[in-house]
């Protein structure tokens, strides 16, 4: 393990607000709002810093700059590791535990750990080595106990929270990371476990680890662990130093509670602008003015702190921890494309199973089976049967759509964590994600389809069968694929699920079965319409041209020349199908184009 220096530099963080004007087509104002306001530092091997500060403070934003993930917005500033700026070699020799656990519910905590370990340790370990390596960690972390438990959620019963933080930063462990950043760790957990928890981190630290970590209001207890703090008030730092000696540092320049008091409760207060000698009076009115607080306080650091922290900057020994130090040769991925994909694929499976097959979807298809196929019950009708060609088109567009649309929003969090940590390509990533769900996804439309096929009366015959159940599972493919560009553009579940029932909608009223006579103007819809070209499959799976029904008494007529079937047509079969094809690959294309754009950070 690599040691690394971590040193901040005047760091300053600015975004754009975007302002409307009080009309939708006035013109917008972008107001500048700055978060960070020339913050520094420096943490060495061995040490953990705990970055304070009331909520706004900037923390967050501090944390994540240094991690190199901020997305949006405008840094600058100096940020350097062992003297270099942020490389590919660094990201992947660092660890990031982000604030919420966002972890697979349905996985075992082994599962969670050995299938990280399989995508984030290098080729050069034997799956044996990684598992072995896995196994270590949870051991490390006290997780053993608890490793055949499923993680759960918010409502799926699992680990506890404490256990589920543990798991979090075992993840990031995994890789032995030489600099280990933690947004919030003991955030919602009682004392007795943040206590464990950095108490855990203490100890990674002294094993030659760099450790950063946000931390809301420790107890006196956790204040006194940390090797150095970093206390920010609206982006301006006003303390940078050891624990131990913030409170002679503010004693020294008039600010010192007379009553005994939890260090990060009297720090926090004067972040707040906040000056009493006794918490009874934080009820009323302060006598000072927090603003002419916090400026004094600032310009105190700017006389007592800056110079010795700049001397600290510049008396670093990071040449000799570079020079003994044999640097680590990266290359873009840890695996090769194969296994990323490979180890996705398994992961997906275990995970999605249990959402597939839920008991409200399964029940939710053999309920409308069951009534479809008593509704058109041995139906020899050939008006009622046009009408459950429609039925299936219609019905297997819009279930596929919506289950698929709620697919990349709701994993937007996790695809960021993994994607900014270089975990795998965004491309294995999609292709075991799309050919995961196949499977899964065309058990139930095959369900459906037996079932009503037998019960409806349809032609007997295995071709018609087949080929009847091969226009269904193309129009979910289709129409799955809708849905997962719809959900990666917008990556909104509300707005996505709107948008999707507008163009289904749009394309079932031009599908041939409701309108036949379509204006010219906006007769294009029907060139574009799923509805369009699946209609038209499930017609020419069962109908032929030359065929004929029953018109009336002693009279046939041929179905060619039936209204809805004329309108449509029975040939074009290969039309439709490489329609449909177009349709299939260009829909997953947007959404892999779209999904481009989810956890790549500002370098």
């Amino acid at each position: 393990m690599a040691w690394v220096i971590l040193q901040f530099e005047n760091v300053v963080y600015k975004i754009n607000l975007a302002k409307e004007g009080c009309f939708k087509n006035s013109p917008k104002s972008n107001e500048e709002k700055i978060i960070l306001k020339g913050v520094s530092g420096i943490v060495s091997p061995g040490e953990m810093l705990a970055i304070l500060g009331p909520s706004g403070s900037g923390k967050t934003t501090l944390l994540t700059g240094l991690g190199g993930r901020l997305v949006n917005g405008h840094l600058k500033g100096v940020i350097m590791y062992n003297n270099k700026t942020f490389t590919n070699a660094m990201n992947r020799n660092m660890g990031f535990v982000t604030q919420d656990d966002v972890l697979y519910p349905h996985l075992t905590v082994s599962e969670t750990l050995v299938f990280t370990a399989l995508l984030r340790l290098p080729k050069t370990f034997t799956v044996e080595e990684k598992i072995a390596h896995a196994d270590a960690i949870m051991t490390q972390l006290g997780l053993t106990k608890c490793k055949d438990i499923i993680v759960g959620g918010p409502f799926l019963r699992g680990i506890s929270g404490g256990e589920r933080k543990r798991v979090s930063i075992g993840q990031e462990m995994l890789i032995n990371p030489s600099l280990l950043f933690l947004d919030e760790p003991t955030s919602g957990l009682d004392s007795t476990t943040a206590l464990r928890i950095v108490s855990t981190l203490r100890d990674l630290a002294k094993g030659g680890r760099t450790v950063v970590l946000t931390i809301h209001q420790p107890s006196s207890r956790l204040f006194y662990m940390f090797k150095k703090v970093l206390l920010l008030s609206e982006g301006n730092p006003l303390y940078f130093g050891r624990g131990e000696d913030a409170m002679g540092y503010f004693s020294g320049i008039g600010f010192s509670p007379l009553v005994a008091m939890n260090p990060s409760d009297f720090l926090l207060d004067l972040s707040n602008g906040i000056l009493s000698d006794d918490p009874r009076e934080l009820v009323d009115t302060p006598i000072e003015d927090p603003a002419s607080i916090k400026k004094t306080l600032v310009a105190a650091f700017k006389t007592n702190l800056v110079e010795n922290m700049k001397e600290q900057l510049q008396e670093s020994d990071v040449h000799q921890v570079a020079e003994k130090q044999h640097e680590k040769k990266f290359t873009q991925w840890s695996n090769t494309w194969w296994q990323q994909f490979s180890v996705l694929f398994r992961r997906g499976m275990k995970e999605r199973k249990h959402e597939s097959f839920s008991s409200l979807k399964v029940g939710e298809v053999l309920v409308v089976a069951f009534l479809c196929g008593l509704l058109w019950w041995k139906s020899n009708n050939i008006q009622d049967q046009v009408g459950l060609m429609f039925f299936y088109t219609d019905f297997w567009s819009f279930f596929p759509l919506l289950q698929a649309i709620f697919t990349f929003p709701q994993e937007r969090m996790m695809l960021e964590k993994e994607r900014s940590s270089g975990m795998y390509r965004l491309s294995a990533y999609f292709m075991a994600r799309t050919i995961g769900d196949l499977p899964m996804e065309l058990v139930l439309p095959t369900i459906f389809t037996v079932i009503t096929y037998w019960m409806t009366g349809l032609k007997p015959s295995a071709l018609n069968f087949f080929s009847t159940l091969f226009s269904i599972l193309y129009n979910v493919l289709v129409s799955q694929g809708l849905g997962l560009a719809l959900g990666a553009m917008i990556m909104d579940q509300e707005s996505a699920t709107v948008l999707g029932s507008v163009i289904i909608l749009s394309f079932t009223l031009a599908g041939g079965y409701f309108v036949q006579h379509v204006p010219w103007f906006i007769s294009w819809i029907k060139y574009i319409s799923i509805s369009q070209y699946t209609y038209k499959l499930l017609l020419g799976s069962q109908y032929s041209h030359g065929e004929t029904y029953s018109c009336g008494i002693n009279a046939t007529c041929l179905v060619e020349d039936f209204p809805t079937i004329k309108t449509i047509g029975l040939g074009g079969k290969g039309i439709s199908m490489v329609a449909l094809a177009v349709m299939f690959f260009g829909y997953r294309f947007l959404a892999y184009v779209a999904l481009m754009r989810v956890g790549v950070t500002k370098k």
